[in-house]
């Protein structure tokens, strides 16, 4: 009999952590019960959609084409180069194109989603706008994970690179560990914990980050450590943009709180030209 009870206890454990581990299917843009489509969107191979917004001059005329990718928990709508001066944007020639990543705003979700695969849908979106054989990217925090990919997968693509305040994962080994051993020890306590989750046991991100128990990613719970300056500065980067817009996520009118183990590294931009 306790052998039975034992069985039936496990059984119904495994079904809950199954079913607070994996997070609901989205509702689909454009449905009837999901979120309406309200800027352009390319379709690419496999069928998903990427949606896109453009800037700058015509990108026919254009001396540098950019393609942007945003932070985590924001959308297409959160770029700093739109702050830019028109007068400075026209003398420079500067087109920008800035796309929603895949399952934020109004791009299609993937489920089949790799570090490589990320890179391709750049390079998909480009030809599919025909940017030209190459072309400039830039990311701005988790956004710079897409730069990574980038530069490994399509750097034969890429006129150069922007990285701002770029994501990487604390444990590659081919960065100096006093380096991340320092940056990580400076994060606060909790998000030091939802790093390790997602590094270690990245089944378990949805849960940890929906849980109520523990403290979970500071960004997610709306406290972020941010000194004066970084409140400063991104005041004035992103200030004047819509904050409904900016942080519009698809994924059915609810946040993916999936955090991948690329985690946030702050370090000081730089352009790596190619």
């Amino acid at each position: 009999m306790l052998k039975i009870l034992l069985v039936v206890f496990l059984s119904a454990f495994s079904s809950w952590v199954y079913q607070t581990a994996v997070p609901p299917p989205p509702k689909k843009l454009g449905s009837p019960d999901g979120p309406p489509i309200t800027s352009p969107r390319i379709k690419l191979r496999d069928g998903r959609h990427i949606s896109y917004i453009e800037s700058g001059v015509p990108k026919d005329v254009a001396k540098s084409r950019i393609i942007y990718m945003h932070c985590f928990g924001c959308s297409k709508y959160l770029n700093p180069f739109a702050s830019a001066s028109p007068a400075v944007v026209e003398e420079l020639g500067v087109y920008i194109v800035a796309i929603d990543r895949p399952g934020y705003g109004e791009s299609d979700p993937d489920p089949k989603r790799t570090v490589k695969s990320l890179a391709l849908d750049i390079e998909e979106l480009a030809d599919q706008l025909n940017l030209g054989p190459k072309f400039y990217v830039a990311g701005f925090s988790m956004g710079g994970q897409v730069i990574w990919s980038c530069l490994k997968y399509i750097p034969h693509r890429l006129a150069g690179a922007v990285l701002i305040s770029p994501a990487v994962n604390y444990w590659w080994h081919n960065l100096p560990s006093n380096l991340t051993n320092e940056a990580y020890s400076r994060q606060l306590i909790q998000d030091q914990w939802s790093m390790r989750v997602a590094h270690y046991l990245p089944w378990l991100t949805y849960w940890w980050n929906t849980q109520k128990w523990f403290p979970s990613f500071s960004v997610i719970d709306g406290n972020p450590s941010h000194s004066p300056s970084d409140i400063e500065v991104k005041t004035k980067l992103f200030g004047s943009m819509d904050p409904v817009q900016v942080c519009m996520i698809s994924m059915g009118g609810k946040k993916q709180f999936h955090i991948p183990s690329f985690m946030i590294l702050t370090i000081y931009p730089f352009i790596f030209s190619i």
